[in-house]
C-alpha cells in the first residue's frame, strides 16, 4: 500500500459515511469491518518498520500553503505502538453488544480523530484531529451513558475545549515567532526543531502546551473531569477513554513539548515532577475511598497517568522508556478493567462494590481474567506492569531518591486498594447476584488483552527497542 497511514485515517470515514447512507441493520457490520481493515493495516506496518530509523512512512502534501499548514504524516516507534494500540482497542471494543446506527458512527469517526492526532506531524494537523476528537466523545458519553450522562459529558467537554483553546493560542503564537526567526511560516515539527526559540519565549509557549495536554492526561489539578466522565459513560466509552485519549495528553508533551521547549521544559521538570507524585499518591489514596467500582478504576488512571509524566520530566533514557512503555501497559489494564466492570454492570445493574461478593466462585472464568487485570495494574511480575515500573523507577531513582521513592509509595498504595477490590468482590462470603459467567464472545474480545499482558511481560525487549530511536531523540532535543 502506497500511503497507509492516509488509509489508516480515510478508512473510518469511509465507514461512517456508508453507517450513515445504507441502512442501520448493517451498522455494525460496517464498523466491525472497517474496525478490522485498521487493525490489518497498522499490523501490515510493522514487518517493514525500522526501529532504528526514526520517522518512517512519511506522506506530504500541501493543506492551506498561505498559512502554511501541510497534510504530514509519519510514526516511529512511539506513535506506531499508540497506532496498534488505538486499532486494536477499536476493534475490539466495537465487538461488544450491538448500538445503534450514530454510536458506530461516532465511534468510526472517534477512531479517524485519535489516530490522527498520533501520526500527524504538523502542528495545525495535530490540533484539528485532537480537537475533533472531543465531538464523538461528547456524544458517546451523553447519548449512551448513565442517568448524569450529560452533566458528565458537559463537564468533559468544558474543561477539554478550556485546554485547547490555550494550546491553540500557543501554536499560532510558536507559528508567529518562527516566522519572525525565518520569515518562513510552517507548522511543520521537524521545521520548527530545526529553529531553537529563545528560552524566554520557550517558557511561556511550553505551559500554553501544558494547559492542553495536562487537561486531557488528566494532571493533577486539571483531574476532576475524569471520574465523573468514566461513572457515566458507556463501558465502550470508559474503555476508549481510558487506553486512547488519556495517552493524547502524555503523548503530545512527548511529541511537541519538550522537542520544541527543551530548555523551559528541563527547567520545569521539578515542577512536574511535583505535580506527577501528588497525582500518583492523591490517586492512589482516593482509591482507597471508592465505593464504586467505575469511579475506584477511573480514580487509578490518574495515579498510573501520574508515573508517565513522572518518567518523562526525569530526562533519562530508561525513565522515558519505561514512561512509554507504562502508557501502553495503562491502555491495556485499564481496557480490561472497564469491559470487566460492564461486564458485572449488565447482569446485575450496578457498580456498588458491597453488592458483591464471591465471584471468584460463582463466575471463575470472570474472577481469574480480573485477577490478571488487578495484578496488571499492580505492576506484579510476569505481567506488563511489573517491567514498565522497574524500568521507569530505575531510571528516575538517579534524578531523585525522593521521586522514587514517591513512585514505589504510589506503587504500594495501589497494591492496597487494588487487592482490597479483588478480595471485597471476589472472595468472603457469596452474595445472591447470580452466576452467570462470561460468555464466549466477552472472553473472546477479552482474551487478547490477557495473551498482550503476558507477551509484554515476557518479552519486553521488541516494543522496548522501538522507544529507543524516539528517547535518544528527545533527550538529544536540546
Amino acid at each position: 500500500m502506497d500511503h497507509p497511514l492516509s488509509a489508516l485515517l480515510a478508512g473510518p470515514l469511509a465507514g461512517l459515511l456508508l453507517v450513515l447512507l445504507l441502512p442501520a441493520a448493517f451498522s455494525r457490520i460496517i464498523a466491525l469491518t472497517v474496525a478490522a481493515a485498521e487493525l490489518a493495516i497498522a499490523l501490515a506496518l510493522i514487518p517493514q518498520f525500522n526501529p532504528a530509523r526514526g520517522l518512517q512512512f512519511l506522506e506530504q502534501a500541501n493543506w492551506i500553503p498561505s498559512f502554511g499548514a501541510q497534510y504530514l504524516l509519519g510514526v516511529d516507534g512511539m506513535s506506531l505502538a499508540f497506532v496498534l494500540l488505538t486499532t486494536a482497542v477499536c476493534f475490539l471494543t466495537l465487538l461488544l453488544p450491538t448500538r445503534d446506527r450514530a454510536f458506530y458512527a461516532w465511534f468510526l469517526l472517534l477512531e479517524s480523530a485519535v489516530l490522527g492526532s498520533f501520526v500527524a506531524l504538523d502542528l495545525l494537523l495535530f490540533f484539528f484531529c485532537f480537537e475533533i476528537v472531543l465531538i464523538p466523545m461528547y456524544f458517546l458519553i451523553a447519548g449512551y451513558g448513565g442517568d448524569r450522562a450529560p452533566q458528565a459529558a458537559m463537564k468533559f467537554l468544558i474543561y477539554t475545549v478550556l485546554g485547547s483553546v490555550v494550546l491553540l493560542v500557543g501554536i499560532l503564537a510558536l507559528h508567529h515567532q518562527h516566522f519572525l526567526l525565518t520569515q518562513q511560516r510552517t507548522f511543520s515539527l521537524a521545521a520548527l526543531m530545526a529553529s531553537p526559540l529563545p528560552v524566554e519565549a520557550q517558557r511561556w509557549l511550553f505551559w500554553a502546551f501544558f494547559a492542553g495536554f495536562a487537561i486531557k492526561i488528566p494532571m493533577f489539578p486539571f483531574h476532576t473531569w475524569l471520574p465523573d466522565a468514566h461513572t457515566e459513560a458507556p463501558t465502550a466509552g470508559s474503555v476508549v477513554l481510558a487506553a486512547l485519549l488519556l495517552k493524547l495528553g502524555t503523548y503530545g508533551l512527548f511529541r511537541f513539548s519538550v522537542p520544541l521547549f527543551p530548555d523551559a521544559a528541563r527547567e520545569s521538570a521539578g515542577i512536574m515532577a511535583v505535580l506527577s507524585l501528588i497525582a500518583i499518591l492523591y490517586g492512589a489514596f482516593v482509591c482507597l475511598m471508592q465505593t464504586d467500582w467505575k469511579r475506584l478504576i477511573a480514580y487509578s488512571s490518574i495515579s498510573h497517568m501520574g508515573f508517565c509524566t513522572l518518567g518523562l520530566f526525569a530526562f533519562t533514557p530508561n525513565a522515558l522508556a519505561g514512561s512509554l512503555l507504562q502508557q501502553v501497559n495503562h491502555g491495556l489494564s485499564s481496557a480490561l478493567l472497564f469491559l470487566l466492570v460492564g461486564a458485572i454492570y449488565d447482569r446485575h445493574g450496578s457498580r456498588a462494590i458491597a453488592k458483591y461478593g464471591g465471584l471468584g466462585r460463582t463466575m471463575p472464568v470472570f474472577g481469574g481474567i480480573f485477577l490478571v487485570a488487578i495484578l496488571s495494574s499492580m505492576g506484579m511480575p510476569p505481567l506488563n506492569g511489573f517491567i514498565g515500573e522497574v524500568v521507569l523507577i530505575q531510571g528516575v531513582y538517579p534524578v531523585s531518591l525522593w521521586w522514587a521513592a514517591g513512585a514505589v509509595g504510589g506503587i504500594l498504595l495501589g497494591a492496597a486498594y487494588l487487592l482490597w477490590l479483588y478480595q471485597r468482590t471476589m472472595l468472603g462470603e457469596t452474595k445472591p447476584m447470580g452466576t452467570v459467567d462470561l460468555n464466549p464472545l466477552e472472553i473472546a474480545i477479552m482474551a487478547p488483552f490477557v495473551i498482550a499482558i503476558f507477551w509484554i511481560g515476557l518479552q519486553p525487549g521488541p516494543l522496548l527497542g522501538w522507544f529507543a530511536q524516539p528517547v535518544n531523540a528527545i533527550l538529544g532535543s536540546r
